[in-house]
């Protein structure tokens, strides 16, 4: 696995630069906001992740080591690949994402080119709470959305422990989300009327 490239910029892109190491020259995948920091001729240091597929070896490259665990952690979600996952980069750090998925604003990850809604949801779904294990993530954790906090204050009221209102509240935005439905749009008393229906089933 290469994870780190040193060497000199010989040839820049929005998307790819090519980095000579040892008299070899390395082409790796980069974002926009990547490109726009380095210079040809100098000497640069990117953090890289090597995605190997049968026709193909591809590096991608990033400016610190946060924003490429970032890039690897967001293609653990199904249906996103490396080059969905380069766009997010582009779009987002590694904090206003992780602050994105922490306050589930489908908005701002739907902006990503080829990401679409339903991805957006998917995103939010499977890695809240995961990446919160990343550097800066914790700053942001806490911060839930109003309806989601009024939500979870309603059914600790009702007799629910955090953890089950948590686990309830997970599963109906993981069925809306299936449905295509943004959760945060619904009425208060629609989400909490579903909740409880899935909390009697768990």
């Amino acid at each position: 696995m290469i994870s780190l490239v040193n060497g000199i910029v010989r040839s820049i892109n929005s998307d790819r630069a090519v980095i000579e190491v040892g008299g070899v020259g390395l082409a790796v995948s980069i974002t926009g906001p990547t490109s726009a920091q380095l210079h040809l001729g100098a000497a640069t240091q990117l953090f890289t992740s090597l995605v190997v597929r049968e026709d193909s070896l591809t590096l991608f490259g990033f400016l610190d080591e946060e924003s490429r665990n970032t890039f690897e952690l967001v293609q653990t979600v199904s249906g996103i690949g490396p080059k969905v996952a380069l766009a997010i980069m582009g779009s987002h750090s590694p904090d206003s994402l992780s602050r994105a998925i922490a306050q589930e604003d489908i908005k701002a990850i739907e902006k990503v080119p080829g990401i679409g809604r339903k991805g957006a949801q998917r995103l939010i779904l499977e890695l809240k709470g995961k990446i919160s294990d990343l550097g800066g993530a914790e700053r942001v954790q806490s911060h839930q959305p109003i309806w989601r906090e009024q939500l979870t204050s309603a059914l600790v009221s009702l007799g629910f422990s955090a953890k089950d209102s948590d686990s309830a509240i997970n599963e109906v935005l993981a069925t809306y989300a299936e449905s295509g439905v943004d959760a945060s749009s619904l009425d208060l008393s629609e989400l909490l009327k579903a909740t409880l229906a899935q909390g009697r089933r768990s």
